[in-house]
């Protein structure tokens, strides 16, 4: 807080932006407050009656203020994809949805893998951003490169264990272990998609010769075991060079268990999992079809309880979205081996979190943990993922009774569709400020193309 005597310069000064009869998330109790915020952060916190004068004052009128959410499993997709998502409705899509902040994948066209690409990405972005957006980079062809991309600014690295994406061979265990030491060495996170190659694809072919075309053979060929296996090998490079690996969208019991079974040790690993993971089952899904689609899929309900109990029990550090858009035809392929997997999720994971907020399965508390706090400490992005004085005025600002249907046909991102479209969801987000800027009101974009700010890796 601000230290009494320069309480009174503080009053006499004016800032930004004061807002004013709030309830916020703030040390892990729910407060009544006001913020002042100047160029882009939180200059004070506390009763009104003590906010300095402002050019622009704003009244909650009593609604709840959480740190801005951070998603840190997002495709923006832009570029030779821009088709599906750019830069622009990416991000007001995740303003809409209450986020302040996402990290980028790298499997896009050009997969983003080395220096060259990650400038150019960024570059691109700039211009069009309303979030905050940090990238990261699939690993490189030679070794050398990967500490100039980290120089670059790339927040983390990302693995895909199911095929073969970056530069880096993932069939290679010596050459993983060389970029996990060199990661190890510069302190930076690795992302992975475990799901074991040589396993799914030959489980793929078998099911193709057999002329098995549909969701069951997806479901069979994307086993439990093949994601597993995938943990338990990276988690066996982890525990030799001591590497900080992220897992992401964990869908099994096998694959959950395994990674607590490493924590408990103290190996530096962290996890997340996603809102279709944990609500919809394999029964849902086959009633849905191929638009629900995913790598991992969704699966059995044993699986979502187990995933369910992992947050619960603290073993699950993240929920992130996994916003993976496609064109509509992309979705509905004459075969499930032709169908692009992943379902837009930016502008429905924190309804459906507040609805189970209002259910009584998740607290505010962990909302805050699970979607700003953890994210930021995982990723290192500073003075993010809290409320405090001089962090980055990103508020995110939610009415929690708010109880309304899902309707895909409005999203801001360019794909229409959704798992979740016509759910009830009970709990939304009616404000969204990025760095002291309103960026969202009441399903509205407000701000300009280039308002969000690229995160660099410090």
């Amino acid at each position: 807080m601000i230290p009494p005597n320069l309480e009174k310069r503080v009053i006499n000064l004016s800032v930004d932006l004061v807002l004013y009869n709030a309830k916020a998330y703030i040390d892990k109790q729910i407060v009544d407050c006001s913020f002042a915020i100047n160029e882009g952060r939180i200059l004070k916190i506390g009763k009104e009656a003590t906010m300095p004068k402002a050019e622009t004052k704003i009244d909650l009128k009593n609604l709840l203020v959480l740190p801005g959410l951070i998603d840190v499993h997002v495709h923006l997709r832009d570029e030779g994809k821009a088709y599906k998502e750019d830069f622009y409705s990416g991000t007001a899509a995740a303003a809409a949805g209450g986020i302040t902040t996402v990290l980028d994948m790298p499997n896009n066209n050009p997969v983003t893998m080395n220096v060259a690409a990650l400038k150019n990405r960024m570059k691109k972005a700039e211009k069009k951003i309303l979030v905050n957006v940090g990238f990261y980079s699939e690993f490189p062809k030679k070794n050398s490169e990967i500490e100039k991309i980290i120089a670059e600014g790339a927040v983390a690295f990302k693995l895909f264990m199911a095929e073969q994406v970056g530069g880096l061979n993932i069939d290679d265990d010596d050459a993983l272990l060389e970029a996990f030491r060199i990661a190890t060495k510069m302190k930076v996170p690795i992302a992975v998609h475990a799901e074991d190659k040589s396993t799914l694809k030959e489980a793929e072919q078998k099911f193709k010769r057999a002329n098995c075309n549909d969701i069951d053979a997806f479901l069979k060929a994307h086993s439990e075991g093949v994601e597993a296996k995938a943990v338990k090998r990276v988690l066996n490079l982890v525990k030799q060079v001591g590497t900080h690996v992220h897992f992401c969208h964990v869908s099994t019991e096998d694959g959950l268990n395994a990674i607590v079974d490493e924590k408990k040790k103290r190996v530096p690993i962290t996890c997340e999992t996603t809102p279709h993971h944990l609500l919809i089952s394999t029964d849902e899904l086959k009633q849905i079809g191929t638009l629900a689609l995913t790598m991992p899929p969704v699966r059995e309900k044993q699986h979502l309880t187990a995933l369910w109990n992992g947050i619960k029990n603290g073993w699950i550090d993240i929920i992130a979205s996994d916003h993976a858009p496609h064109a509509l035809e992309e979705k509905k392929a004459k075969t499930v081996w032709d169908v692009k997997v992943g379902v837009p999720g930016l502008e429905t994971t924190l309804p459906l979190m507040l609805t189970e907020v209002n259910r009584g399965r998740l607290s505010i508390a962990e909302i805050a943990s699970l979607m700003a706090e953890r994210p930021a400490e995982v990723f290192k992005l500073t003075n993010k993922g809290y409320l405090k004085e001089g962090y980055n005025a990103d508020l995110t600002v939610i009415d929690l009774n708010k109880k309304y249907r899902i309707d895909a046909s409005k999203f801001h991102s360019k794909a229409k569709y959704s798992p979740f479209d016509k759910w009830t969801a009970e709990g939304k987000p009616v404000k969204t400020f990025v760095n002291g800027q309103l960026v969202m009101e009441d399903e509205e974009i407000i701000a300009n193309p280039g308002s969000g700010q690229i995160i660099r890796r410090e």
